[in-house]
């Protein structure tokens, strides 16, 4: 499926890697999986296990992990709060709290609009910056800082207006 979707990328992400050495192909190719639709679908991790000769629960392992790759289908925006302990300490737990009451939504929950999923996450590499979270969408990643509820709502409404 990927490969017959995507030949002429896969070709060029395997040709990074010596043959005995394609699992290290593994990262782009779960990113090149999920670019269209924002996660990797079960098929996506069926076909990029059988190309590199791993388990998908090895993949499901990987995706797992990583705060960069997803399983299910979510917002346009996925917004991931840190929630670490250092951050915890700066207030990040009341934010996500304060964040989710305002959108009407818990953790792990998509706004009514399909716009917003929000997501606690552990390690930004942002702790003297807590409350902060990054947005990812199909357009990349943004990262902010020091963030309110206000600001935050703010750049909410500002994504609702760029969708129309």
């Amino acid at each position: 499926m990927l490969a017959e979707k995507y030949p002429e990328e896969v070709k060029k992400i395997l040709a990074k890697y010596p043959p005995e050495q394609k699992r290290s192909a593994v990262m782009p190719l779960l990113y090149l999986a999920q670019r269209e639709g924002g996660y990797v679908t079960k098929e996506a991790m069926a076909d990029i296990a059988k190309m590199l000769e791993i388990t998908t629960t090895d993949l499901a392992s990987i995706i797992g992990f990583y705060t960069l790759f997803h399983d299910e289908k979510a917002g346009k925006y996925r917004m991931q709060v840190c929630t670490d302990l250092p951050c915890a300490l700066r207030g990040a737990d009341k934010f996500l709290e304060e964040l989710c009451g305002n959108l009407g939504i818990q953790v792990g929950e998509t706004t009514p609009d399909g716009l917003v999923t929000i997501e606690a996450v552990m390690c930004l590499a942002g702790c003297d910056k807590a409350p902060m979270f990054q947005l990812q969408s199909a357009e990349g990643i943004a990262y902010h800082e020091n963030m309110t509820v206000d600001r935050t709502m703010e750049l909410v409404e500002a994504l609702r207006k760029a969708k129309k």
